[in-house]
C-alpha cells in the first residue's frame, strides 16, 4: 500500500489535535480526572503534575487505538493505517514506543528551545508550529516519505483508500 501523501497526513494531524484539544475543553474533563485522582484542590498547584496527566491519558488513547485498531478516529477519517514495516498490525510496546518518539520528535526540540529561551507563550507557540512543520518537510528527504519516528520505531503510515493514487506530496512508485 502507497504512503499517504504529507498533505493528507498534516491534516490528520491538525484533525487529530482538534480532536484531542477538543476533549481537553470539556469542562473540567481532565482537570475533574486529574483532581479526583490525586485529590489537590487548586488547579495552580499541581501544573505540570497536570500536563504530565494529560500528556499519560492521551498515550493511552493513541497507544491503545494503534494497537488494536491500527487508526486512530482521526486516521480513519483521512484513510490512514499505520502498520509496522513488515505490514503487521502494531503492539503495543511498539505503539507505545512510537507515542514517545513522536512526542519527542513534534513537540520537544520547539519546547525546549521555547524554554532556554523564557519565551512567552505567543512566540513559543510560533516557535513550535514553524518546527512542526519543518519536522513534516524532512518526511520528503526520507525513502518511502515516512517521518523520522516512523523509521526509528519500525513503523509506517499507508493509504487505505482503495485504487489510492499517488497525490501531491506523495512518492511515486520506483
Amino acid at each position: 500500500m502507497p504512503a499517504p501523501s504529507l498533505a493528507r497526513r498534516m491534516a490528520c494531524f491538525v484533525y487529530e489535535s482538534m480532536l484531542l484539544f477538543g476533549v481537553s475543553l470539556v469542562p473540567g474533563v481532565l482537570g475533574a480526572l486529574f483532581f479526583a485522582q490525586t485529590g489537590q484542590q487548586h488547579p495552580l498547584q499541581g501544573e505540570t503534575a497536570l500536563r504530565l496527566f494529560a500528556w499519560v491519558l492521551y498515550g493511552m488513547y493513541f497507544v491503545w487505538f494503534w494497537s488494536a485498531r491500527g487508526q486512530t478516529l482521526a486516521m480513519q477519517t483521512w484513510h490512514i493505517r499505520i502498520v509496522s514495516t513488515t505490514g503487521e498490525p502494531l503492539t503495543q510496546p511498539r505503539a507505545l514506543a512510537r507515542y514517545v518518539a513522536c512526542c519527542g520528535a513534534w513537540f520537544a526540540p520547539a519546547t525546549i528551545t521555547a524554554a532556554a529561551l523564557h519565551l512567552q507563550p505567543w512566540p513559543s507557540l510560533g516557535l513550535t508550529a514553524a518546527w512542526i512543520a519543518a519536522y513534516a518537510l524532512l518526511a520528503l528527504a526520507e525513502p518511502g516519505r515516512q517521518f523520522w519516528h516512523d523509521r526509528l520505531c519500525g513503523t509506517r503510515l499507508v493509504d487505505t483508500r482503495r485504487n489510492a493514487e499517488p497525490g501531491w506530496l506523495t512518492p511515486r512508485p520506483r
